[in-house]
């Protein structure tokens, strides 16, 4: 009787297949980025200490209230969402 066993070739989980190189390495245009203690916002400087402007980005904020239509049950309780966005 032959008891040896073939060798099994494990399976790679199923996304390593889609793995690809990193892309090669871009230099920043930044070298250093501090705290302005004014406005508490990052300053980007360069190599010799010029501020570096790195684009504008908007804001949100939000709000939700809670709201109980039967105020002896938990099974009727709701709430509302809004938001802003610039």
């Amino acid at each position: 009787m032959n008891t040896s066993v073939a060798p099994v070739t494990p399976t790679p989980p199923w996304g390593a297949s889609r793995l690809a190189p990193y892309p090669d390495v871009v230099r920043q245009p930044y070298a250093v980025v501090t705290i302005d203690p004014t406005t508490q916002l990052g300053v980007f400087r360069d190599r010799v200490g010029q501020v570096v402007e790195m684009g504008k980005h908007g804001t949100s904020s939000g709000t939700e209230t809670s709201t109980t239509t039967n105020s002896d049950s938990k099974n009727d309780q709701g709430h509302d969402q809004d938001s802003n966005q610039d």
